[in-house]
């Protein structure tokens, strides 16, 4: 081997054990597919390839043990591109193969995305925020796949009479934090930028909402907390035109429902010449990747989304090993990140 090969050779196991945290003869092992290194170890040192932009070598390619279908409503929300990667991340772990079918408008729909996960033969599927959060969709689709045998998890909400386990964030505590928060600082009139009304992940968050409102005082009872919630889309446009609608009734604060919404909220507020957080505070949720750059940085509800997903995926995984995951909704519990989106009440006008 020439010289300047064996250089090459050099750098670039120095180069992989650096990334991987290893020692170069233990990358060296992997790349000859020795059998004396931990799975750990070696998905270290090929993960370490890949950032590099090396091939992996052919030999540690391992048969995958089988696909797994993993269906998310879009990829515009960086929640989602998030739970995706999670889920690819332990499914891989465990040997098998994610297919990621994503929906748009007009495009393929969950039914559809379903038929062709069945016709490839997969054996399982995760459902992130299907139709199953949506209380205004038929259970029947879900219900069919039981009947069939199909392993799946459903993420996102609750559907009543569906045989499967079910992975949520506790929207209602999520709420219940950010109104919380708004309080602690004097806010005495808060408002809720929430989805559709029909969706199970909006219904909680308005319960959340409406009871903490009442709980501190801002609200004699249920219905007059009701309120300051507004429904709209779950989109930059959508948090705009909330924070505007509650910005005219005199909201100092405003819940969003996500993060995507709070950008909008924040931007609704500035066409009005109001400042974040002087003159109104923002909240958003999720705790979505790079949130924390935005200007002014979000305060936000962070979703626990690697720990759903890793749950979502155990779960998977026990149902396709023919055991019976529990049943019982996994609730996880999320937490408040507070930055620059929120401040104290301003003085009264």
């Amino acid at each position: 081997m020439a010289r300047t090969t064996l250089l090459r050779v050099r750098t670039r196991l120095a180069d992989l054990a650096e990334v991987a945290g290893v020692s170069t003869a233990t990358v060296s092992r992997v790349l000859n597919g020795k059998s004396n290194v931990s799975r750990e170890t070696r998905q270290a040192v090929l993960a370490a390839l890949d950032q590099l932009g090396y091939d992996r070598p052919g030999r540690d390619r391992e048969r995958s043990a089988g696909l797994v279908g993993l269906i998310v409503p879009e990829l515009v929300n960086p929640v989602f591109p998030a739970f995706a990667q999670y889920v690819e991340h332990h499914l891989s772990d465990a040997g098998y193969t994610p297919v990621l079918c994503t929906q748009s408008a007009g495009g393929t729909t969950e039914d559809e995305y379903v038929e062709t996960l069945l016709e490839h033969g997969v054996d399982g599927i995760v459902f992130v925020s299907g139709l199953h959060a949506d209380t205004q969709a038929s259970r029947e689709r879900y219900v069919r796949l039981s009947e069939r045998g199909m392993p799946m998890v459903l993420v996102g909400g609750y559907a009543e009479g569906v045989d499967a386990p079910f992975v949520s964030a506790d929207d209602s505590q999520a709420a219940d934090l950010a109104v919380r928060h708004l309080v602690s600082l004097g806010h005495r009139r808060i408002g809720l930028a929430a989805g559709p009304a029909r969706f199970v992940p909006t219904q909680r968050k308005r319960d959340g909402f409406v009871k903490a409102l009442v709980q501190h005082g801002l609200a004699p009872d249920a219905e007059s907390a009701g309120a300051d919630v507004v429904n709209t889309l779950f989109t930059l446009e959508g948090g705009q035109a909330a924070a505007l609608e509650l910005l005219a009734r005199g909201c100092t604060a405003v819940v969003c429902a996500s993060d995507l919404m709070a950008l909008g909220a924040i931007r609704g507020a500035r066409s009005q010449g109001l400042v974040v957080p002087r003159d109104v505070s923002v909240v958003g949720y999720d705790d979505s990747p790079l949130i924390a750059f935005t200007d002014p940085p979000l305060t936000t509800v962070r979703q626990p989304v690697a720990s759903m997903a890793g749950a979502a995926v155990a779960a998977l995984l026990t149902e396709i090993g023919g055991e019976r995951a529990p049943r019982t909704e996994l609730l996880f519990h999320p937490e408040l990140v507070v930055r620059e989106s929120t401040g104290s009440a301003p003085d009264p006008r």
